[in-house]
């Protein structure tokens, strides 16, 4: 029967690997197993329309890892959309984290360990680090225990189930890192956060299982805090970063309040037992280590107030509960002991270890331990290293330390007196009483002075007054041990406690009505004014208003909820969300609409804009779907026309057909290429054709995209003479054809004048005060060091990292999917609207073809747009491998032609002249900029790559050519000429850009003139 089940799950696998259409058939794929396993929540059951038949107990562990792996590949990329807009979301996150209805189930716990192990072994997406942010907050590792070690199941069985959870939650902060790269990290499963919330887990755990212990449940935790301890979660210093996780930063405070509240000392037991059965003496020092520098400080560190000395008391009474009664011959002792004599702990530490190594006021004294420690802290302040080279801070410690110690006997005890007269001990005070630092000097005399002292001998040296050489300290430590910490009571706890702020009056919090609409109106007018800087009128006041008695307008909120009321809707058909490429493509490239259709026709162009980007990024990685579908998106995006006045229509197409082209550049450049060429299209369209080549380009090339809107005009040729328009307005009527050629020419500014600056760097080595200046600059080290093949390859094999698809670069496609099919396309496209001018020539004016025409692609407005944007494409290519062989000299030729040569016989709008001769061949400013900036561009480029060799020894007649045409038109515009279509920014612009192609072709061909050979 068993088998039966899994058949019919593996039958629903494969229905949602295969593609789906309908969300109700998802909804109803997705009940079945749920229902089965008792996970389906009850609002749902309405979509369980074929229920799985048996009756038999699911193996978990076989039967959802196929479910779930396919859910995260298939489903969850394509309709997590859709779930998420209808609120079925929570429905598929059902197959990974069970709701809090079904926490305590035990088929919920084994769900869990799954998903974890299922999306840890798949590579991780958006989806699957959202799950994992989901699981960490709802499944704690104390909830993940019990899920572990439930059932029947043998011990051995339980412990693999267990370590497996372990490695799964310990990897998955690394694993998102990994995922997201140079992306926002979710704040849940950052390191602090993470493992913060995870010791919060464990200590939850520790209390749960402390009041049924035995020794499976101690290695299981014993285990857990291995793993805690190699991942840093136990840092031993007392000042710690936000960003450094830290375990008992998180629970101490807890672990004080069970502790005070165990009565039956079995939450104090279990510490002990777990830390003791650690398997590492490293491990129970780092915990040991971590939980001193976690302890409270006093204000200050030799204090002998009462609430001083009941602080001590109460941290040593602390160590006591968690690591036992200290004992020389105990599992701990070495370690612990390490951990105070190597450490470089202020004097108030060593108060809390000779408290806790007393007893902790527990009991009677703990003279055995107190000896030992004696003889270990005796041995390090006699050691002559010590003496010599340890810091005036650890000097101070170990010998209050050992006076501490030694202050805890009674006066004249057999072990105080053997440890005055010890050889080792008096050879020592020699030596510190030899030594050259006057601070250190007095330690030994003091602990000679005490020691003598409770041994009942005398031994004054004097000259204790003063505040030079320390003499204060020893003072304090004087009084000190002048009584014992542990003769006095705890604190109470209060003082540990940290301060919290003060909670606010529930009578503040709770407010007794409702504003009115015009009171908050107002309120949001007043602060608004106030922000801006707005300075009323003294004369005027306001007025109270009197209280409406109608009722308030709807907020947008509630204005929404009338809008998806489904009783307010009657006979209005909801169009569904795209989750298929092939579906976007439907909406945008539907046939005729039926009569009364109107209104849902323009709901599904603007279901489709709206989910276009979105939806063509998402499916940038997964499989060949969009590569299928990428020509049809671009027809149908392409010629879409605002029909309907879309609110953003402009700004979502053009988002979506650079979404495209950065995602899929090999067939969507092809495709927009050859459309940009037909006589279809508006110019806007063209415009956005350019727009998407040059923007996806950059996106491919990781290179900046600005927005020409946002950039001022510095020009006040531009100003608009209109003062009277609303800023808005003003801004898009001063733009050039308003958003479309804006980007464009606004990157190609920029371009440009950086294009110009390089000149004018190059230019500044032949000023002799210029070369001084820069010898004299101080040359900055580089901070970017480039990496070897070999670390690469090195890194690349490190454990945890995650293989990310290969991207696509620009340079490694610029050459044959975009800059040289764009450029043979217009020759050829020029070929042929000459050749139908030609023909008919002979016809009257009214009749001859100009392919030069309003709209067309030889016109100077999308002409002028064409070579600014070859010129981007050529700039973001600059480092591809054929850029100096074959798009350099190409691009050239390009801009050379159209700057000199006659496109069309109407180029001057003069139709009715025929002769091929005089005025008629005049040339656009726009089009002689453009053409000028594209020589500029590719100049530049040569001269940084290779200092002009291969464009002036193998193109040096295209080189010259250039040169002559640039000095012609600069000469021109100096004598006054004026240039059809010039003033406002492209008078600026030719002249700039005139000037910069002569200074570039004179450095080019300085530099290579003697090798040169003209072959004009």
């Amino acid at each position: 029967m068993e088998d039966d089940t899994l058949a019919q799950i593996k039958s629903v696998v494969d229905s949602l690997g295969s593609p789906i259409t309908d969300l109700q058939i998802l909804l109803s794929l997705l009940c079945r197993p749920l229902d089965y396993i008792g996970l389906l929540p009850p609002q749902c059951r309405q979509f369980n329309l074929e229920p799985l038949q048996g009756s038999r107990v699911l193996d978990i562990a076989k039967a959802l890892p196929p479910l779930q792996r396919v859910l995260i590949e298939h489903v969850l990329p394509t309709w997590s959309t859709v779930l998420i807009d209808e609120g079925h979301l929570p429905l598929a996150d059902q197959y990974f984290c069970p709701d809090a209805f079904s926490f305590a189930l035990s088929v919920a716990g084994d769900v869990v360990l799954c998903a974890y192990s299922t999306l840890l072994s798949s590579v991780l997406t958006e989806e699957s680090i959202r799950l994992l942010v989901k699981l960490s907050i709802q499944y704690p590792i104390d909830r993940l225990h019990i899920a572990a070690f439930a059932g029947n199941d043998l011990s051995a069985r339980k412990s693999v189930r267990w370590d497996d959870c372990l490695r799964n939650v310990f990897a998955v902060p690394l694993k998102a890192a990994n995922a997201v790269g140079t992306r926002d990290l979710p704040p849940e499963l950052e390191l602090a956060t993470y493992f913060n919330g995870f010791s919060s887990g464990t200590e939850r755990l520790i209390f749960t299982l402390s009041r049924s212990p035995s020794q499976d449940r101690i290695t299981s935790v014993t285990q857990l805090l291995m793993k805690l301890v190699n991942v840093g979660v136990f840092p031993s210093s007392s000042f710690l970063p936000p960003s450094q996780p830290s375990f008992f930063r998180s629970t101490l405070a807890t672990i004080r309040a069970k502790f005070r509240q165990d009565d039956g000392h079995s939450y104090s037991k279990f510490w002990t037992n777990t830390l003791i059965s650690l398997s590492s003496t490293v491990a129970q020092q780092t915990i040991f280590a971590s939980l001193c520098s976690s302890l409270a400080q006093l204000p200050s560190n030799l204090g002998v107030t009462a609430k001083d000395r009941g602080i001590i008391v109460q941290e040593s009474l602390l160590l006591r509960t968690m690591f036992g009664t200290l004992q020389p011959e105990s599992d701990v002792w070495n370690g612990v002991l390490g951990v105070i004599l190597s450490h470089d702990w202020k004097e108030s530490y060593a108060r809390i270890f000779v408290s806790w190594a007393a007893g902790a006021k527990t009991g009677p004294m703990n003279s055995e331990a107190l000896q030992a420690l004696l003889s270990r802290t005796l041995e390090m302040w006699c050691a002559p290293e010590h003496i010599k080279h340890s810091l005036l801070s650890r000097h101070h410690y170990i010998t209050s330390l050992l006076l501490l110690i030694v202050s805890y006997f009674p006066r004249q005890s057999e072990c105080v007196v053997s440890t005055a007269l010890s050889p080792r001990f008096v050879t020592a005070v020699g030596q510190y009483i030899n030594h050259l630092d006057n601070n250190i000097r007095r330690c030994g005399m003091l602990a000679a002075e005490l020691v003598a002292t409770r041994a009942g001998k005398n031994l004054d040296f004097g000259d204790w007054d003063g505040d030079a050489d320390g003499k204060p300290w020893t003072r304090d430590l004087r009084a000190l041990c002048s009584a014992r910490d542990i003769d006095f009571d705890p604190c109470t706890g209060d003082e540990l406690e940290p301060a919290t702020e003060e909670s606010t009056p529930a009578e503040e919090i709770i407010t007794a009505g409702v504003l009115e609409d015009t009171e908050i109106s107002a309120l949001k007018l007043t602060k608004a004014d106030v922000a801006a800087g707005y300075d009323s009128d003294d004369s005027l006041t306001g007025y109270a208003s009197p209280t409406s008695s109608r009722s308030a307008s709807p907020t947008p909120s509630e204005l929404d909820e009338m809008e998806k009321d489904p009783t307010l809707r009657v006979g209005v058909k909801k169009i569904p969300r795209p989750v298929y490429l092939a579906q976007l493509g439907e909406m945008v490239r539907s046939a005729r609409v039926k009569p009364g259709e109107e209104s849902q026709e323009a709901d599904k162009i603007e279901m489709a804009l709206n989910v276009a980007e979105e939806l063509i990024r998402k499916k940038r990685d997964y499989g060949t779907e969009l590569e299928e579908n990428a020509a049809n998106l671009v027809y149908g995006f392409t010629s879409l026309n605002d029909n309907f006045e879309l609110d953003g229509f402009e700004n979502k197409r053009q988002r979506a057909i650079n979404a495209l082209v950065a995602c899929c550049p090999r067939v969507s450049a092809a495709c927009i290429i050859e459309e940009f060429f037909s006589n279809q299209y508006s110019t806007e369209q063209r415009f956005v054709i350019l727009n998407a080549l040059v923007l996806g380009a950059r996106e491919l090339a990781s290179l900046p995209v600005h927005s020409a809107n946002l950039q001022p005009l510095n020009n006040q040729r531009t100003t608009f003479p209109s003062k009277t328009l609303p800023p808005t307005l003003h801004q898009k009527y001063l733009t050039v054809d308003g958003q479309t050629n804006g980007t464009v020419q606004g990157l190609l500014e920029g371009v440009t004048r950086a294009a110009i600056d390089r000149g004018k760097e190059a230019t500044a080595d032949k000023v002799p005060e210029f070369v001084r200046e820069r010898q004299l600059r101080i040359r900055k080290s580089p901070k970017v060091v480039e990496v070897s093949p070999v670390e690469r390859r090195s890194r690349a094999l490190l454990p945890g990292q995650t293989s990310h698809p290969h991207r696509t670069a620009f340079i490694d496609i610029a050459a044959e999917y975009f800059i040289m099919p764009f450029i043979n396309r217009f020759w050829a496209f020029l070929r042929n609207e000459q050749t139908r001018e030609e023909r008919t020539a002979h016809r009257d004016a009214l009749y001859r073809y100009h392919g030069a025409g309003t709209g067309l692609v030889l016109n100077p407005v999308v002409l002028s747009q064409f070579m600014g944007s070859l010129a981007l494409l050529v700039h973001a290519a600059q480092n591809a491998p054929q850029w100096l062989p074959i798009i350099a000299p190409g691009a050239l030729e390009l801009a050379v032609a159209l700057g000199t040569r006659p496109i069309s016989r109407a180029v001057s709008g003069d139709t009715d002249s025929t002769e091929p001769t005089g005025e008629s061949w005049g040339k656009e400013a726009s089009v002689l900029t453009a053409a000028l900036e594209l020589s500029l561009i590719v100049l530049d480029g040569c001269l940084e790559l290779d200092g002009g060799r291969s464009l002036g020894l193998e193109h040096t007649g295209l080189l010259l050519g250039a040169g002559e045409w640039a000095g012609k038109i600069f000469e021109l515009l100096e004598k006054g000429t004026l240039v059809e279509g010039g003033g406002g920014v492209h008078e600026v612009r030719l002249r700039r850009a005139a000037a910069g192609v002569l200074l570039k072709v004179d450095e080019l061909t300085s530099k290579w003139r003697r090798s040169m050979v003209d072959v004009r």
